[in-house]
């Protein structure tokens, strides 16, 4: 079965907008793990207009699941992987500047960088995944890194499939061939809902973990978090 790790984000936005713990960043970490969820997703930010740094270093000793922190590899953020060791840590090459993640690394250009990132990481014991759009030579070059995993950006999947679903998962199919080919354990996220999450993880060979946070969130709004959590894991099962 393909893991479910939320990405609690979204709470910690709507906390920030009023200031003050209102909703608790934490409890909503330690419930999405006693609802059912077989991890937790964090992406601090530079401007930490979503999960603040501090978030991530009070979330880490509360959770048992799987930690995953995302974030582009600035002093900062490796500084804090470095220190609270989670089991994951998912390369994301976003500016400070943008709303959210919009395209995956260019493992061609970027790779001594990458390399010299990712062997810091794995002398500490921790996984780590490169966020990659679904083209297979990105994916070759990726293994080249020593990376563990690739995360799949799923934003043109979810845009095309209301259309032509076919059409949509056909590049995916071939970069999950590609990581499998080269090694590579395959993650994906982005945008990934109720509506097309269980067709992407029934087609998608080797899927081993989904990030799911802005449509989960928001679905919990009508559902409950508990109720939507296990609707989630009902489409990866």
């Amino acid at each position: 079965m393909t893991k479910l790790s939320v990405n609690i984000n979204k709470i910690a936005t709507i906390r920030n907008a009023r200031g003050g713990n209102m909703p608790d960043v934490l409890k909503a970490a330690i419930d999405c793990e006693l609802f059912g969820a077989q991890g937790i997703t964090v992406h601090p930010r530079p401007d930490e207009r979503h999960v603040r740094y501090s978030d991530v270093y009070e979330i880490r000793p509360l959770i048992r699941t799987e930690f995953n922190i995302e974030g582009n590899p600035i002093p900062q953020f490796i500084e804090m992987v470095l220190r609270i060791k989670p089991q994951q840590v998912t390369l994301v090459p976003d500016s400070h500047d943008v709303l959210t993640s919009n395209a995956g690394w260019d493992t061609i250009a970027n790779k001594d960088f990458l390399k010299e990132v990712i062997t810091r990481f794995k002398r500490n014991g921790i996984r780590t995944s490169i966020f990659v759009d679904p083209v297979p030579e990105m994916i070759i070059h990726a293994a080249l890194t020593g990376a563990d995993r690739v995360e799949l950006y799923t934003e043109a999947y979810a845009r095309m499939y209301p259309t032509d679903r076919e059409t949509a998962i056909a590049p995916y199919l071939d970069a999950a061939n590609a990581a499998i080919e080269v090694g590579l354990g395959i993650n994906a996220g982005h945008d990934l809902d109720l509506n097309n999450l269980w067709y992407f993880s029934r087609s998608i060979p080797g899927l081993l973990e989904v990030s799911i946070g802005h449509a989960l969130v928001s679905d919990a709004l009508y559902f409950g978090l508990e109720k939507t959590i296990k609707l989630y894991l009902q489409q990866l099962k």
